[in-house]
């Protein structure tokens, strides 16, 4: 992390998804984002007025969010796609309570201030609005990580980070609860995509405009020869019996509501009208007593 604690140079970020953009951009992890998104919105047996798509790099939601809601609106970080409008996740251009429902595929784990921006999200949201999203977590390239390291220091007698800090699981739905969501849920799953060799991942990783952005990167790109040892270590390590290389894309998904009267709420300690020993229909034991002892 810079001295001023920003992690992400954001501008750069957002230029190197324009190009992306502009030449065409993977959608393989955000089409199957989408997959998972309509299955998980499907569970929802509600239909929203208004939806927002909030920073996914291309609309592919467009059709899931339609299904669910009257209207649709999507939010890009960078032109492509022909989005509604261009915006940033930490200045959020949405008024407060101006959504029914918000999503945002693929796109926070690029914002320097995550608990910001859910709260602004949640800020953007009508009281009983939903927010569900996805955002890469801490397994993601953990093939990758530690061979580009090693190979570096190999190398050139030192390292410098080329690969992004990713949330990790147990820290999101901590984030969700204080960012005001009421009804909180976090869940992952793991996605391997399987490479012919390593510069192959690369090629994607810059085709979906996920180039080191850090700002504490080093301005000078790998040498080639720590390219090639790089390789050669990624291959040793990560390759199937067929020889194609694993490399693992963690999708955490978060969700959250705003916060409504209506909503269920944990019960009050000491609240309960039934002991529990009864439903059970055991005896109960006071907290002096021991199992087995007389009461």
């Amino acid at each position: 992390m810079s001295e001023s604690g920003v992690v992400f140079d954001r501008a750069l970020g957002r230029s190197r998804l324009r190009r992306a953009l502009a030449a065409g951009y993977p959608d393989f992890l955000l089409a199957r984002a989408v997959e998972d998104l309509e299955e998980r919105l499907a569970a929802v047996l509600r239909h929203f007025e208004i939806a927002a798509d909030l920073g996914s790099p291309l609309p592919l939601a467009a059709p899931v969010l339609r299904a669910k809601a009257g209207a649709v609106l999507h939010m890009a970080e960078a032109p492509g796609g022909r989005p509604d409008l261009v915006g940033d996740l930490e200045n959020l251009p949405i008024a407060p309570g101006g959504l029914d429902l918000a999503v945002s595929l693929l796109a926070l784990q690029g914002v320097n201030d995550l608990p910001g921006a859910l709260i602004q999200i949640r800020r953007a949201l009508r009281p009983d609005g939903l927010f569900t999203g996805c955002l890469l977590g801490g397994r993601t390239l953990q093939e990758l990580r530690p061979v580009l390291l090693e190979a570096e220091a190999e190398t050139t007698g030192g390292a410098s980070p080329r690969i992004a800090p990713f949330a990790d699981l147990r820290d999101l739905g901590s984030l969700l609860q204080r960012a005001g969501f009421a009804l909180p849920v976090v869940d992952s799953e793991v996605v391997t995509v399987r490479y012919r060799d390593i510069f192959g991942l690369l090629r994607d990783l810059r085709a979906m405009g996920w180039g080191n952005a850090l700002t504490a990167r080093r301005r000078t790109g790998l040498r080639r020869d720590t390219l090639m040892r790089a390789a050669a270590l990624y291959a040793e390590r990560f390759a199937d019996p067929d020889g194609r290389l694993r490399a693992t894309f963690e999708i955490v998904w978060l969700s959250g509501w705003a916060p409504h009267e209506s909503q269920q709420k944990p019960l009050r300690p000491g609240s309960a009208k039934t002991r529990l020993a009864d439903a059970l229909g055991v005896p109960e034991i006071g907290a002096g007593d021991r199992a087995g002892e007389p009461s």
